[in-house]
């Protein structure tokens, strides 16, 4: 469906503005999906949006870039509402969120779903890891105390570090979506340190249906679980954690817990940023929207 069609179904192809967030909620929960408005709020001022609404107001599909630092453009809330699905409407804002990733020249990346993998594929897109998401309705038993480890609660001044620390294990310039978790939930706000160096974090936020517990960024296993226990103890269950498959040790943690694992994901990217296609000290994700 092109603007002309669009147009004569009563839908008009336009910028979302971050105004728009609270009318956005109903969209993304009609997919079963974790956002509320603070979350679209976030992701509008910081980024850019573009959505088909009706003459009532009501969305009908959408689609979302944020920049993560120079070299890398995160592309989330594709959805178009199952009213208006199979018109090519998703296609459409994706293509053009694509576009803009380009032409900001930025890499693009996204964690896709099972069902919207092979559209990206035909776009360009490479799959470089497998994610699942895991929900759990209690907090695990907290794991071995890690020798000389120290767990604390992370303070508004140790985000500067955090961020610095974030961009060497992962490779993301993401300080302001650490700063804006950290406002969110700052009691599952933790950094772990070992022998006076600083070796992990995690952070969380709230969500419609559950708490989600991540980024979790760590130098090793071990850590990443005492930093999972220390939130998943400081917030209300249930909670969910997008974990990637390599770090099978999380995963039975997390199972033996009861956890159930009920999605996939993969994690696609469209070019070269370093980062992007490296898990190996990113045990969870902001989430699928965040990175």
């Amino acid at each position: 469906m092109g603007s002309t069609e669009a147009q004569a179904e009563g839908l008009a192809e336009k910028a979302i503005p971050p105004s728009a967030a609270a009318a956005l909620v109903p969209l993304s929960a009609e997919v079963g999906w974790n956002q509320v408005a603070a979350d679209w709020r976030f992701m509008l001022e910081q980024g850019e949006g573009r959505g088909f609404a009706g003459p009532s107001g009501r969305w009908a599909a959408t689609a979302l870039i944020v920049k993560l630092g120079p070299h890398a453009a995160w592309i989330s809330m594709v959805i178009t509402a199952r009213a208006w699905r199979h018109k090519g409407l998703g296609t459409r804002l994706l293509k053009d969120r694509v576009a803009r990733a380009l032409a900001l020249g930025a890499v693009a990346g996204l964690d896709a779903t099972e069902l919207g993998r092979p559209i990206y594929e035909r776009l360009g897109f490479r799959a470089v890891y497998q994610l699942r998401r895991w929900h759990l309705e209690r907090a695990p038993e907290p794991p071995a105390a890690p020798e000389r480890m120290w767990i604390r609660p992370m303070a508004a001044r140790d985000l500067a570090t955090v961020a610095a620390l974030d961009t060497q294990l992962t490779g993301f310039d993401r300080l302001h979506v650490l700063e804006h978790l950290f406002d969110r939930a700052p009691r599952a706000a933790h950094v772990a340190e070992r022998d006076g160096e600083w070796v992990g974090y995690v952070l969380g936020r709230d969500g419609r249906f559950a708490t989600q517990i991540g980024p979790v960024v760590a130098r090793d296993e071990e850590t990443a679980l005492a930093l999972v226990s220390a939130a998943a103890t400081a917030l209300k269950p249930p909670f969910i954690l997008d974990v990637p498959e390599r770090h099978g040790r999380v995963a039975a943690w997390i199972d033996a817990a009861g956890g159930e694992a009920r999605r996939r994901f993969w994690r696609m990217v469209l070019g070269h940023a370093p980062g992007l296609g490296d898990e190996r000290h990113l045990f969870a994700l902001a989430g699928p929207e965040l990175a």
